[in-house]
């Protein structure tokens, strides 16, 4: 990741809120129409102990008010859907969370009324893709081991650190989904 400008996410309430909006931060550097990427959250205190060379590689030794070091792990396989993906992973001991960012079409709640009955999932995803309400979205969803989470969503079409809108519940199924790759 990168270190904090001033220009640099909010100051949040939450260490986890404040790893999510760092997370949509260096997201948003890379530009829109990218694939999913997925993160390790370590405590910043033990990695700068464990592993200080590393943390100040990360700029993890910098921001002392930093309590989670997001981590990006290798590139998500293309071609597999992503639960079934989170359904392989198992998370070492050091490992205190992780976060997911992936970009998706949604469709406000007024539109869900008018969805064709019977469609499977790519005529749903072909669906939503042409209708003209849709709105491009990068969620970033992050979980803690102990069981906390929090999310952040920004709009493509308000492309702004001041327009990410963040909140535990979210988006539930993603957090689920990542909660359980902490589950033996």
């Amino acid at each position: 990741m990168s270190n904090h400008s001033p220009s640099g996410p909010p100051m949040a309430a939450s260490p986890l809120t404040r790893a999510v909006l760092e997370i949509d931060e260096y997201a948003s550097g890379l530009g829109w129409d990218r694939p999913a990427r997925l993160f390790a959250l370590v405590d910043t205190a033990r990695l700068r102990a464990q592993a200080p060379s590393l943390a100040s590689q990360l700029g993890a030794g910098a921001d002392q008010t930093t309590t989670y070091t997001p981590i990006e792990q290798e590139e998500l396989p293309k071609g597999k859907p992503l639960d079934e993906f989170l359904g392989t992973i198992a998370w070492p001991e050091g490992v205190a969370g992780c976060a997911l960012t992936v970009e998706r079409l949604m469709l406000p709640p007024s539109a869900e009324a008018a969805v064709p009955k019977g469609l499977n999932e790519a005529g749903l995803a072909k669906w939503v893709a042409a209708h003209p309400d849709r709105q491009e979205v990068r969620m970033t969803v992050a979980v803690l081991r102990d069981g906390a989470r929090e999310a952040a969503i920004r709009l493509r079409e308000k492309d702004s650190p001041n327009e990410v809108l963040t909140g535990p519940d979210l988006v539930p199924g993603l957090a689920d989904a990542l909660a359980a790759t902490f589950e033996s």
